[in-house]
């Protein structure tokens, strides 16, 4: 059994980010499970002095999520052309550490809009040493409202698309 966790860049309760990566959890073919990473908004500000024994709990806690992960799923919004700071905090968590090093990563979006994101997210990512899967997955959700997202993402052609995403970064994965 693969375990992939999935990580939305977003804080917002009604975030189409958040709704995808739950999505994908739901929709994991056999042999994968997908845990969704909810501890976003709970983590401190990075700071290099609460490294090592002085780490919080919070990032204590998505440090060994990652590290026990087989891949990491990222959901990311775009803010002002770039990362959002609470998604950028987390990977800051995780720069001094093992847990990133060659760890098979991919992105995931949520608009057709994110391409700064995207290109710094990548960037980043690379820098950490996350290995990233080349395949992408794209549902369009941008500007819609919660029904509206639900209804989206149980399309059979957006459900499918999600399993094949999922099939081809347990493949990703598994090469590794």
């Amino acid at each position: 059994m693969l375990n992939i966790l999935a990580i939305s860049g977003s804080l917002r309760a009604a975030s189409t980010n958040s709704a995808l990566v739950a999505a994908l959890a739901h929709n994991a073919p056999p042999g994968c499970r997908v845990t969704v990473y909810d501890g976003l908004g709970r983590l401190p500000i990075f700071n290099p002095d609460d490294e090592g024994e002085r780490t919080p709990p919070a990032a204590s806690e998505l440090i060994d999520a990652v590290t026990q992960a087989d891949g990491v799923i990222i959901s990311c919004p775009e803010y002002a052309h770039g990362v959002p700071g609470g998604l950028k905090n987390t990977l800051d968590w995780l720069v001094s550490r093992d847990a990133a090093v060659e760890k098979p990563a991919m992105l995931v979006h949520a608009s057709p809009r994110s391409l700064f994101a995207r290109a710094a997210l990548a960037e980043v990512m690379r820098t950490m040493s996350f290995a990233l899967c080349d395949d992408v997955l794209e549902i369009a959700l941008l500007g819609k409202k919660p029904p509206d997202v639900e209804a989206i993402l149980a399309e059979p052609e957006n459900r499918r698309a999600m399993h094949d995403a999922l099939n081809a970064f347990a493949a990703f994965i598994r090469a590794r």
